[in-house]
């Protein structure tokens, strides 16, 4: 789930910094402070990708996709952007907690194996 969860935040990154090169044509934002809310939502998404695993890590990248998509009312491409992203982040959850499952299982089916083998020396 790492994994998939860490590139949809990665991606949420770059997109953030380009919204905020786009907020900066508004002429009723100070570019201060369109760099201030910018900045701290590229850090949040890439500090996320090191929580993610941890308790409310999830409930934390929910938190940057409504964020993303609120983002919309200053930047109105950003209603379409942060529904993919949350569609993205959604999917990585859901996917990557298959996988890990997935992992999980095989991995006690070798130990298993493993166990039940004869040694061959």
């Amino acid at each position: 789930m790492r994994v998939l969860c860490s590139s949809t935040l990665i991606g949420e990154f770059f997109v953030i910094g380009f919204a905020g090169l786009v907020a900066m044509k508004e002429p009723d934002l100070a570019t201060s402070t369109v760099w201030t809310v910018s900045g701290i939502a590229m850090f949040l998404s890439v500090a996320l990708c090191g929580v993610v695993t941890r308790p409310g890590g999830i409930a934390l990248g929910w938190a940057l996709q409504i964020a993303l998509i609120a983002a919309g009312f200053v930047v109105p491409s950003m209603f379409f952007l942060g529904a993919i992203f949350a569609a993205l982040w959604w999917a990585s959850v859901h996917y990557g907690r298959k996988i890990d499952e997935a992992k999980a299982r095989f991995a006690a089916q070798a130990a298993q194996a493993a166990s039940t083998t004869p040694d061959a020396a």
